[in-house]
């Protein structure tokens, strides 16, 4: 279906979206700033909107290839709080109705400086910034909903307090949640949505994240809410905002799709979620912005503009919305990615803000706990067993597999949880090469599980790597002894032989019990495993980084894994 409304009309087909930035028929001719021109129309007002997505509390510049922008050789250093702030204040300043906006996961699975202090830094940083709007992701849900809503509200931590010392005020900027209602009241847990008003007109900005999102997070902080369909949330609010004179309907999800190539200011063979999600839209909604996959695109789908800003502050979406108060409806978008460079002052306030935290968390991070041999990167063979999977997983083992603390015979890692590299190039805290510090460690982890050791069947063992390839294929990282083959062809519920499966050399018996460890993620029936909702005997145990700690105080220097375990047969 071709949806036509006003001047805001893909013109060209989705497939030959291949160019930057995109422009929506009808615009007139920008000047060479990018900026579309002045009007002198009254009845006309420009609306800019600044956007990003999955920040993850990336205050400091993200090391390695989370710091850059392009495909090798042709990449740029991005990212990074100090630039950003100053990327986006020159923005702001080429037009007074600017609203800067994010789509979700601004906190959570964030470095230490920022988890350290349970995601602070990084809601006051945006304040600085001046973020106006978040989206809930699902990583705002990590440390449950009474957590996030203390980010909105503040508040000192309940069990840690305020550890630098000042009292914590909470966001400046509204987060949004029109599909996450509380069971109990019916309500949704923040509002569903806001209205700026630009001279007149009406821009409304409704927020949220992904319907799947308690699959993909701990069950018990999302325990009693209820998330519903994105499509269907929004199309119940656009009937409501366009009777209440809304001129304009932005929507911010948390839910995002994955180019087949690279390209921030393209749009090549979009799929995901949010290609659904998008065609199900009511036609009244005039530009979508997206996020969760850390992809960048700058797409139309069915007529609608859909963006995202690629993921830890990299890069962002400069939207310019021409809105006709009289019309009460958008006339033209226009779209460009921006690359957050580094090649700009840095933002002295969010400067001070850093090095303030960093003071109080240097004696923890800059902290030597181990060496490794060589870089150990969460880079899956085609089988999806990776160097630092194998380590982890063997780290987690070592931990649980003593009489009293566990018994167990095998550990097991979502590779989800694995969010950066151990590289042995030296960082600026000075540890030098091969040598692994309690922050880089933390990088790796920074969710703050505990292990769960619990009993399963061998059936059940059977049953779990089966639910690997149940939706997107993820491959847990198992712990040495544990082998098994699968089949990329066999039919899902049949990849998985249970012939093959064996510890320490021996097959397992299907009737017979084993004692296995996971984190407390994946014990809840997180990233959906449910069997391990159904395991017995459960023996709490070690947060997983004091558990990886241990490992490297008792095995350094420790190598990469073997990426052995795990066997792919056609």
């Amino acid at each position: 279906m071709n949806r036509l409304r006003g001047a805001v009309v893909a013109a060209v087909a989705l497939t030959s979206l291949a160019f930057a930035p995109a422009v929506a028929a009808g615009k007139p001719p920008a000047p060479p700033s990018g900026k579309p021109p002045i009007v002198m129309d009254k009845s006309v007002v420009d609306v800019q909107i600044l956007a990003l997505n999955d920040f993850h509390g990336n205050l400091e510049p993200p090391s390695g290839s989370s710091g850059r922008v392009g495909t090798p050789p042709n990449t740029v250093d991005a990212g990074g709080a100090e630039y950003l702030a100053t990327h986006v204040k020159a923005l702001e300043a080429t037009n007074r109705n600017t609203v800067v906006v994010s789509a979700g996961d601004l906190i959570g699975a964030s470095p230490l400086l920022s988890a350290l202090f349970h995601d602070e830094p990084t809601i006051e940083a945006m304040n600085q910034i001046g973020l106006d709007i978040n989206a809930v992701g699902n990583h705002e849900f990590d440390e449950g909903a009474d957590e996030l809503l203390r980010m909105q509200n503040g508040g000192c931590h309940p069990t840690d307090g305020c550890l630098d010392g000042d009292g914590f005020a909470g966001a400046d900027f509204q987060f949004l949640a029109a599909n996450v209602v509380d069971e109990s009241s019916g309500d949704t847990i923040f509002p569903p949505y806001t209205i700026e008003n630009y001279n007149g007109a009406k821009v409304a900005f409704i927020g949220m994240t992904l319907e799947g999102t308690p699959l993909i997070v701990s069950p018990s902080g999302v325990a009693g809410l209820q998330f519903n369909d994105e499509a269907d949330t929004v199309n119940a609010l656009v009937p409501r905002l366009k009777q209440m004179g809304v001129s304009a309907i932005v929507v911010l999800v948390h839910e995002g799709g994955l180019p087949a190539a690279f390209g921030i200011n393209e749009c090549n063979g979009i799929s995901g979620p949010i290609v659904d999600i998008v065609d199900r839209m009511d036609p009244r909604v005039d530009l979508v912005i997206s996020g969760h996959t850390h992809q960048p695109y700058n797409c139309v789908i069915d007529g609608i503009p859909v963006t995202s800003a690629y993921s830890f502050g990299r890069l962002v979406t400069d939207i310019d919305m021409r809105v006709d108060r009289a019309k009460k409806e958008v006339t033209s978008i226009a779209i460009e990615n921006k690359i957050v460079t580094r090649d700009v002052p840095e933002d002295a306030g969010i400067t001070s803000l850093i090095e303030r935290y960093d003071v109080i968390a240097a004696p923890i991070a800059n902290r030597v706990i181990g060496s490794i041999t060589a870089t150990i990167t969460r880079t899956a063979n085609p089988a999806g067993e990776s160097a630092l999977g194998d380590v982890i997983a063997d780290a987690q083992l070592d931990a649980t597999d003593d009489p009293g603390f566990g018994d167990a015979v095998a550990a097991f890692m979502n590779p989800g949880g694995i969010r950066a590299d151990l590289t042995y190039a030296g960082s600026s805290a000075g540890e030098g090469d091969g040598n692994v510090t309690y922050g880089e460690m933390f990088t790796v982890q920074p969710f703050g599980n505990s292990l769960v050791t619990m009993t399963l069947t061998g059936t059940q063992i059977d049953t779990l790597l089966e639910q690997q390839f149940e939706g997107a294929f993820r491959i847990l990282q198992v712990s040495d002894g544990f082998t098994y083959t699968w089949s990329q062809s066999a039919p899902v519920g049949s990849k998985v032989d249970i012939a093959t499966i064996a510890i320490d050399g021996v097959a397992i018996d299907p009737a017979a019990s084993y004692r296995v460890t996971v984190n407390s993620f994946l014990a809840d029936g997180g990233d959906r495993f449910p069997v391990l909702v159904e395991g017995t005997n459960r023996l709490g145990g070690a947060v997983d980084t004091d558990a990886f700690e241990a490992y490297f105080v008792a095995n350094s220097p420790v190598s990469p894994g073997p990426q052995n375990r795990i066997t792919l047969v056609p």
